[in-house]
């Protein structure tokens, strides 16, 4: 063990979504900040080598081989992650395994910025229906926060990053700082027509994405191009990610250190003061062990990470892992279960077409289950949906159901539109959907892996009945033809949206964070990834733990100066 007695006054482990906010917030509010990141160092614009490249530029015209193939077994299972363009942000199954009772899709990207390169941007609140959901259904435990307490932060990472999208006056989907929306196309013009008029409480809208749109300007980066390559990494800054934002506004301090290459192994706990007191770290690339010190620690690792990272923290005091008094540390695993929808195609605007590759879906806002509603369906919470219409080219003649003058012609005209959508929804907390560590199968590190036993319950069975009838029979209805539903399946995981294991709550005995998202028995560890979500909703989460995060951060900071920390 190397102690080089390094000092800090906050430690932050990921550099993700969460761990950016954390790195902003705290060193722009004074404090020297340690951000520890397990994977390899990642420069904004510099290191996004696939971003200008063309189908043509790929090895292999963006086809894997057998052998890249069978370096990724687990992460291959979703499709989109293994894509050459953008696979270099996701992991290696062989280096960094993990194990399975259930299965459990965990998509992980190991590099500087983490998955804030490659997530999906669409940027919904919270609202008071979904934070007194769990207290209403007798499910689990109550949130120890409203949406008053949220609010204000909300605002306030809006503002930064960028939200494009439309204002709708929904108290179950809050407004918020909106940029110009990404406008719909005639075809999604023409289907939130028809739902508006046949459906009450029912809208089809612009989705809400981080991307700059309009004339606000933002230090660093500029308005969305619609090149839709997001996944490879954005050299205009135009999508928010920590790698193009809150990293180079926390370096802009002074304050930070960022160090990749960097394992958290565990917490180091003082009995005597009854805190944590900094954190033990494996270099990769060297295997040397170190331990760094600090007053403050954020844990934004993801759900799983941080919370393996507080498992593996045992000492005397915590024999079971730090915080996990309440047994709950690891258990109330939940998702956003998707891949289930319908599509269709449509006549009668062939005379029209669109400019650019609108890189944002649009949103059917949830719609089941909402206060003063009298249709009855027999599952609790909701769902949305997400989708988009556009007209099929080229790709027609991937078939091969013609040849000659008459293929030629006909791949000169863009072929009929196409509209689908898909929903997203509501997972519930359950105690027994949970992930363990695994002390007898390690990695390379010695680490222990993580062990998933979690799967969709029957409300989720239940609900994903209706997410498939409701799209197929909004479409109908909008005149499409050729209406085809679909259920793919949804294993945890999948959604990418992971979160819950160390639940936020009112009562340490069953739950391991209080309201200001600091664990119950030691204040001054706070976790502010997806690990603290009492409940899930059915909006996608990263806004809320950017705002949760800058709220942490304002709290601990504050609370440092009292001394109370």
């Amino acid at each position: 063990m190397i102690n080089d007695s390094v000092t800090y006054d906050a430690i932050v482990i990921g550099s993700g979504i969460s761990g950016g906010w954390a790195a902003k917030e705290l060193c722009e509010k004074g404090l020297t900040t340690l951000v520890l990141e397990r994977g390899r160092k990642v420069e904004h614009i510099k290191d996004y080598h696939t971003a200008m490249m063309d189908p043509w530029d790929f090895k292999h015209r963006s086809y894997n081989t057998p052998e890249e193939l069978a370096r990724q077994p687990k992460q291959a299972r979703t499709g989109f992650v293994t894509r050459p363009e953008g696979k270099h942000w996701f992991v290696d199954d062989v280096d960094h395994p993990y194990n399975e009772d259930k299965r459990f899709d965990w998509i992980r990207g190991y590099h500087v910025g983490g998955r804030s390169i490659t997530w999906g941007r669409q940027s919904y609140r919270m609202s008071e229906m979904d934070f007194e959901a769990n207290l209403k259904d007798g499910i689990a435990v109550d949130w120890p926060v409203r949406y008053k307490d949220i609010e204000p932060w909300y605002d306030y990472v809006e503002t930064h990053i960028g939200v494009s999208g439309q204002n709708m006056g929904l108290p179950h989907l809050p407004d918020g700082k909106l940029l110009p929306p990404m406008p719909l196309n005639c075809v999604e013009e023409h289907l939130a027509s028809s739902i508006s008029k046949n459906y009450k409480g029912r809208l089809l809208m612009p989705g809400r994405a981080a991307h700059i749109t309009g004339d606000k300007v933002f230090k660093g980066r500029v308005k969305c191009q619609f090149r839709d390559r997001c996944i490879r990494g954005c050299p205009f800054g135009a999508y928010f990610s920590s790698l193009s934002s809150t990293l180079p506004y926390a370096a802009e301090t002074g304050k930070m250190t960022l160090r990749p290459n960097s394992i958290v192994h565990s917490i180091i706990y003082d009995e005597r003061q009854g805190k944590a007191t900094g954190v033990r770290v494996i270099d990769t690339e060297t295997k040397e062990t170190f331990e760094f010190f600090a007053k403050v620690i954020f844990c934004c690792a993801s759900a799983i990470a941080s919370a393996s990272i507080l498992l593996n923290s045992r000492s005397d005091r915590f024999p079971n892992g730090m915080g996990n008094d309440s047994g709950e540390l690891g258990h109330n695993i939940m998702d956003h279960h998707h891949r289930v929808g319908a599509s269709g195609t449509i006549d009668g605007f062939e005379e029209k077409y669109y400019k650019g590759r609108k890189p944002c879906s649009v949103y059917v806002p949830r719609f089941r289950n909402l206060p003063g509603q009298t249709e009855k369906v027999d599952f609790i919470r909701g769902y949305g949906y997400q989708g988009s219409a556009s007209r099929e080219n080229w790709e027609r003649s991937i078939p091969e159901l013609s040849i000659g003058l008459n293929l030629k012609e006909q791949l000169t005209r863009p072929g009929p539109w196409k509209m689908g959508l898909s929903g997203f929804g509501e997972v519930l907390p359950h105690h027994d959907n949970k992930m363990y560590l695994d002390y007898k199968r390690t990695d390379q590190w010695g680490l222990p892996t993580v062990t998933f036993d979690c799967e969709l319950k029957d409300n989720e069975l239940k609900m994903r009945m209706d997410m498939r009838a409701s799209a197929e029979e909004m479409l109908t209805v909008a005149g499409f033809k050729n209406v085809e539903s679909f259920d793919d399946g949804s294993p945890l995981g999948v959604g990418i949206h992971e979160m819950g294991t160390a639940r936020m709550g009112r009562d340490p005995n069953t739950s391991v964070l209080n309201g200001h998202n600091q664990v119950h028995s030691v204040p001054n560890v706070f976790v502010t990834d997806g690990a603290f979500m009492t409940s899930a909703a059915c909006q996608n989460p990263s806004l809320s733990y950017m705002a949760f995060t800058a709220r942490a951060a304002d709290y601990a900071v504050a609370q440092l100066k009292k001394g109370a920390l």
